[in-house]
């Protein structure tokens, strides 16, 4: 009996870490439909820790935190753009991941667009160059029917 109650100890302080390790289950609201409406909301928010994920799919204990002031920002009646105005005052437009066209996120919207053309507009330039530079040369008749023979010949040596 005393073997059986030392292996069991022993069993139970084997799996101690994985019971520490165990976090905490994911706040959910208790209407599931106000639930849906933080989902759709925290897609379109950014995490601040991540930076690359939405609020919603982020695991962050900051994105946690940020899902539960949603919440009960939603609870307390605010819409969808009220809560985003004020996660915007408190944590600047960099928390949306579509932010607004304003005179400093000018080059953001409209900076792929001019590297595009620049880069059209340089390859245009570069392919005048290169058409300038190597002039197209007529062959003579002679040279034109050597040439023809060589293309038509089947002797590579010819």
């Amino acid at each position: 009996m005393k073997n059986i109650c030392k292996y069991l100890s022993i069993a139970l302080l084997c799996l101690l870490p994985t019971f520490a390790h165990a976090g905490e289950a994911q706040d959910m609201a208790a209407d599931p439909v106000l639930e849906k409406r933080m989902i759709g909301l925290a897609d379109k928010l950014r995490c601040l820790v991540c930076q690359n994920e939405s609020l919603a799919s982020s695991h962050a204990e900051l994105a946690e935190d940020l899902r539960r002031e949603v919440r009960e920002l939603m609870k307390k009646g605010m819409s969808d753009d009220e809560i985003k105005d004020y996660l915007v005052a408190r944590y600047g437009d960099f928390v949306l991941y579509e932010p607004p066209f304003k005179r400093y996120t000018l080059l953001l919207w409209v900076g792929p667009f001019a590297l595009l053309i620049a880069g059209l507009a340089g390859l245009m330039l570069q392919l005048r160059k290169r058409k300038q530079a190597a002039p197209e040369t007529q062959l003579s008749a002679e040279e034109a029917q050597r040439a023809a023979e060589l293309l038509n010949s089947k002797d590579p040596q010819a």
